[in-house]
């Protein structure tokens, strides 16, 4: 070696960089130890060199003997095996971190097995583990559970979430987990703020350690408001207008409106539509400011599935799937919905379809939905083959006007709206009776 590398060098060096070292200096079972115990290899094998080539240095060979004999002794053994130790290297025991004989001064400072040494080698060893598992020592030198960072929620389709540092997503964000967003209730656009761990050897992001803050309050104030559903329930007041030139959204809008906080139910036999109908209500609601919409096909076709292509749906399970995996792929949109609305933000959930799904997971889907008194709202938009009960809007398709394509295909006197004054006036109220009633005369 042309120069000799100090203690501190060679431990703030990769253990790759000092196998090299050790190479050249011909250290015997290097590969086989522990960083630590291989700095001492290397320091201990830089002074015998340097000892060859005439510059003085301290030899730390003479104690070896007595330590041998001693701890020999310790076993019973003779003397004269003890002398013979320097001169028939060995390998110490598995136990003993794979260290050869050139360690010897490194295994002296432990001591005997069972000692205070033995901790040290264990701690040692220990140390060993980290530096291998971790291939950057100053990102573990920072306290990273110390770290805290503030970013806003990106919630994920299986129920965790990320936490945005900036506009863009990066390698920097930082995981949450779904016990986090669920615990804490929280939903996309959160601005949340806590400390946070390296990743792990699996791992590519940061983990949130813990929610400190929700949108500038505490995150235990936050958690423990009024739960949603004891939250106050009023009528929807508020229609949810879709705009659009297609003739079945238009009659839907007119003759069997509905609004934030609604339950609606479209309904009707095979091929009467239910599908296209409630893709075409997503559609007409995508994007708009303020909205957040959730949409979720249970029990769809494959081919149906490549229809939705915007928006796109947060789940999708095949009609394969059992009918408890389909309730669970809504109910987790639903959570999502509750939690918007718990904020005082407006949810739409669009579920196509509650057909496969228990009734009694039905009806609790289509209960979610609700006005809350001067808070938020969480609306839902389902197909069935016929009505659960406690709908609010009910949205009947006539399959036989469908099939010959007389549109729009609505069967109005199935259909209606509960409260109908409270969202389009007593006037609009009183037309849409008069529609219902020349429909039945017809």
């Amino acid at each position: 070696m042309s120069s000799v590398l100090d203690r501190d060098a060679l431990e703030q060096s990769p253990l790759a960089d000092l196998h090299v070292i050790a190479n050249e200096l011909g250290v015997d079972g290097f590969r086989r130890l522990r960083k630590a115990d291989l700095v001492d290899a290397i320091i201990t094998r830089q002074s015998g060199a340097e000892s060859a080539a005439g510059d003085p240095a301290p030899v730390e060979e003479a104690p070896r003997p007595p330590r041998r004999r001693r701890a020999r002794v310790a076993d019973a053994d003779t003397d004269a095996d003890a002398d013979a130790v320097p001169e028939a290297p060995a390998e110490v025991e598995p136990g003993e971190d794979g260290a050869t004989d050139e360690d010897a001064p490194a295994r002296g400072r432990r001591g005997r097995r069972g000692g205070r040494g033995r901790g040290r080698a264990r701690d040692d060893e220990r140390e060993g583990d980290r530096d291998e598992r971790e291939p950057r020592p100053a990102a573990r030198d920072r306290d990273d559970e110390e770290r805290v960072v503030e970013g806003a929620v990106e919630l994920l389709g299986n129920g965790s979430a990320f936490m945005r540092l900036g506009d863009e997503p990066t390698d920097d964000d930082v995981y949450v987990s779904a016990a986090q967003v669920k615990r804490c209730e929280l939903v996309t656009g959160d601005r949340i703020a806590g400390p946070v761990r390296a990743p792990r050897r699996s791992e590519r992001f940061p983990s949130l350690v813990r929610v400190d803050t929700i949108n500038g309050r505490p995150a235990d104030e936050v958690a423990e408001g009024t739960k949603f559903d004891d939250l106050p329930v009023v009528w929807p007041a508020e229609r949810l207008a879709l705009g659009s030139e297609d003739v079945t959204l238009k009659a839907v809008e007119w003759l069997t409106p509905f609004g934030k906080g609604s339950r609606v139910l479209i309904c009707g036999g095979p091929r009467a539509g239910k599908t296209e109908l409630a893709r075409g209500i997503a559609e007409a609601l995508a994007g708009r400011e303020g909205l957040e919409l959730l949409v979720v096909l249970a029990g769809a076709r494959p081919e149906e599935a490549g229809d939705w292509a915007e928006p796109a749906p947060v789940a999708t399970v095949s009609f394969a799937a059992s009918p408890d995996a389909q309730a669970q792929a809504i109910e987790q949109a639903i959570e999502q919905g509750r939690r918007v609305a718990a904020r005082g933000g407006d949810a739409v959930v669009v579920v196509d379809s509650l057909e496969y799904v228990p009734p009694a997971a039905a009806r609790r889907v289509l209960g979610a939905a609700r006005n809350i008194a001067d808070g938020g709202s969480l609306t839902v938009v389902a197909t069935g083959p016929v009505p659960f009960g406690g709908e609010t809007t009910v949205v009947a398709l006539d399959a036989q006007l469908t099939a010959l394509r007389r549109f729009p295909a609505l069967d109005l006197p199935s259909s209606g709206t509960l409260r109908a004054d409270a969202l389009v006036g007593e006037a609009g109220a009183e037309a849409i009776a008069k529609a219902r009633a020349e429909a039945a005369d017809a």
